[in-house]
């Protein structure tokens, strides 16, 4: 996480006064992909990379906001704000004053300043921290506190509804809610979750392909629209059936004739893949890493073959990391079509796994890859200063 004085000393230099500060982290998923809009499960664990947001009030009906990362600042009327995104990185946490608008409340005058070093592009869901951290600020501002369930659900309206990218819960609630050193299983029907503790000689080795991701881009949302037409498919003949999540192999089977074949393949995945996802958190439960690995090898095959929603880059990112030593379970992990890999490394290892996959990747592609080394982290909240 970026130093909190840092920020407030940036807010302070362009607000010309003193701020309340409040973390997102991001999010790298460890199972459970293109389940979340199924009302499936994913395993989330939020990362030691975060957004930080200091926010203060104004005297008038001004919404200044900056970015740090991009040097940029954008400025709204507050008695006027706008119903959709403009395509750019103010609309994240427009978007959640946009919705709470909607929700009845009146959103004053401020000046909000972010800072993140949650990677842009990928896959480690820097969108929901910048939002979550919003979300947070704008809270303590109006004097209201929402349930985390529910800030979570605000969040991932603000990215539905006014950013236009069509993702599910999994990246805001794990943010809002996540516990340090634990994975959490989310029931992305009714937000029920329990907490799957990882091991203290375990690390998370994110590994950046360098190939941008984006869930706003048109490759995610024909994936999407291939699980609903299954989806529709498997419905007309068991009309309980709303999502993938109440559907079984056997439906898919029995009904496959009338669907496309790519949504065939991406029903396959998606209820294949809520078994696994409750069967790796069952098994980090109990101990059990090797399975935990062999059903991360399992997850990234389907993620590839049947959904096809990984790249050359990373396929080859994860060969590599199946081949070094100290390697639990190595897959793709986010939305796909590039971004980074997860891998779970024995921690006396960690170091080495991380350099001699960076070399090997870099050896075979030309690509300098970023390699983080991380522990699950804890979730959003205020940040304390001196």
């Amino acid at each position: 996480m970026i130093a909190a004085e840092k920020v407030r000393a940036m807010h302070r230099e362009r607000a010309k006064s003193d701020c309340a500060l409040f973390q997102a982290p991001g999010r790298v998923n460890l199972i459970g992909e293109h389940t979340d809009y199924a009302e499936g499960f994913v395993l989330p664990a939020a990362i030691e990379f975060a957004t930080t947001a200091a926010i203060s009030p104004r005297a008038d009906n001004l919404i200044r906001i900056y970015s740090s990362n991009f040097n940029e600042e954008r400025g709204y009327d507050s008695l006027a704000l706008p119903a959709k995104g403009s395509g750019d990185w103010g609309d994240y946490p427009m978007g959640v004053a946009a919705m709470l608008a909607g929700q009845g409340h009146r959103i004053p005058g401020f000046t909000l300043t972010v800072a993140s070093d949650v990677p842009l592009g990928s896959g480690l869901s820097s969108s929901a921290a910048i939002e979550v951290a919003t979300a947070l600020a704008l809270q303590w501002l109006m004097g209201f506190e929402l349930p985390r369930p529910k800030l979570a659900r605000l969040c991932q309206r603000a990215e539905n509804e006014f950013v236009g990218a069509n993702c599910g819960i999994m990246d805001q609630f794990i943010s809002a809610n996540a516990q340090a050193g634990h994975a959490l299983l989310l029931d992305c029907r009714d937000l029920s979750f329990r907490m799957a503790h990882i091991p203290e000689n375990v690390e998370l080795v994110i590994a950046n392909t360098m190939v941008r991701h984006s869930v706003a881009g048109g490759e995610y949302r024909t994936r999407r629209a291939e699980v609903e037409e299954a989806c529709a498919v498997i419905g007309k003949h068991r009309p309980e059936v709303k999502f993938l999540r109440d559907a079984t192999l056997e439906d898919l089977a029995q009904w496959a004739e009338e669907m496309s074949a790519n949504a065939v393949k991406r029903a396959r995945h998606v209820i294949g893949e809520n078994l696994r996802t409750v069967a790796a958190a069952d098994a980090l439960e109990a101990g059990d890493l090797k399975r935990v690995g062999q059903l991360m090898a399992e997850a990234h095959e389907s993620y590839s073959r049947e959904f096809e929603g990984s790249c050359a880059e990373a396929d080859l990112m994860v060969e590599l990391a199946n081949g070094l030593p100290g390697l639990i379970g190595a897959r793709l992990t986010g939305g796909g079509f590039g971004g980074c890999t997860v891998n779970l490394v024995e921690k006396s290892r960690a170091e080495e796994f991380s350099e001699r996959l960076g070399a090997a990747y870099k050896e075979r592609t030309g690509i300098v890859a970023e390699i983080h080394k991380t522990r699950a982290a804890e979730g959003a909240g205020a940040v304390a200063t001196s």
